[in-house]
């Protein structure tokens, strides 16, 4: 069976890779692009690039996969939704209330959707040793790594993470952030009980990374990613294969993956 994809963000940075790649799958069909300074081309495919995405979904869909801005992205997945259209979400930036918005609309509706903070398998495996981490180490903080003109903090990786982590459990902290002396801006967004630090610089590449501590020792666990979208195509159209699996909303790609996640039993710390 064709699985009909239509693209919002299809000249984008990953946009542009994806959409290739889409029409290059045997198991997949590309009936829609959305790119607003594009609209009225023809992209891959010899399908017509269109300005919204009302009008990219007439030629019939089975999953939107969105890659735009945090400013439209729920709002495509939602009008997906309504119209019996699985959703796959790259980008980067919803909240948890968004997420959870979107959530209730799929069941509501009888769809998936998955929000894939980060496609890239490096960024799952990253997720995946960090669960395990969390189990044994007392402490923990993320850093949030991207170029200097990413609009959003935190990333949807960062998001994720910090997300993912307190299902573990919470990480200890010696002196609460309310009470730092000084300004306690400096100790970072509290994200699901986790200090999160967003770093936006020029030069850099979107990464993540999780500093554990405990008495005496530290551990770092640490994704970069690189100057094109290349690493996310294999993990984005895994997740268009798999995404009417279930119905609702999940986070991250680690079950699709076969990455098992950790149970959650609470610390088994070690001594010496």
């Amino acid at each position: 069976m064709t699985i009909r994809v239509c693209v919002a963000g299809a000249t984008g940075w990953v946009g542009r890779s994806l959409v290739p790649a889409i029409v290059a799958a045997a198991d997949l069909a590309l009936t829609g692009a959305v790119a607003r300074r594009a609209q009225g081309t023809i992209g891959p495919g010899g399908v017509p690039i269109s300005g919204t995405l009302g009008e990219a979904l007439r030629a019939g869909a089975d999953v939107l996969v969105d890659f735009t801005s945090p400013l439209v992205a729920k709002a495509h997945a939602l009008t997906a939704i309504r119209a019996g259209v699985h959703v796959v979400i790259g980008t980067s930036g919803l909240t948890d209330r968004d997420l959870e918005e979107i959530d209730r609309a799929a069941r509501e509706r009888g769809v998936g959707a998955i929000a894939g903070a980060n496609f890239a398998i490096a960024a799952v495996l990253l997720e995946h040793l960090a669960l395990i981490a969390a189990r044994h180490m007392t402490s923990w903080e993320v850093l949030d790594y991207a170029q200097a003109d990413k609009p959003d903090a935190p990333s949807g990786t960062a998001r994720q993470l910090a997300y993912r982590l307190a299902e573990v459990r919470q990480p200890e902290v010696a002196r609460p952030v309310d009470q730092t002396l000084g300004a306690p801006a400096a100790r970072g967004l509290t994200l699901h009980g986790v200090q999160v630090h967003s770093i936006r610089l020029p030069g850099q590449v979107i990464g993540a990374e999780v500093v554990f501590g405990s008495m005496d020792e530290r551990l770092s666990i640490r994704y970069d990613g690189g100057s094109s979208a290349a690493p996310y195509i294999a993990g984005c159209l895994a997740a268009i294969r798999h995404v009417a699996d279930r119905v609702g909303l999940r986070r991250g790609l680690a079950d699709i993956l076969s990455v098992d996640t950790p149970a959650a039993p609470g610390p088994e710390r070690h001594t010496r």
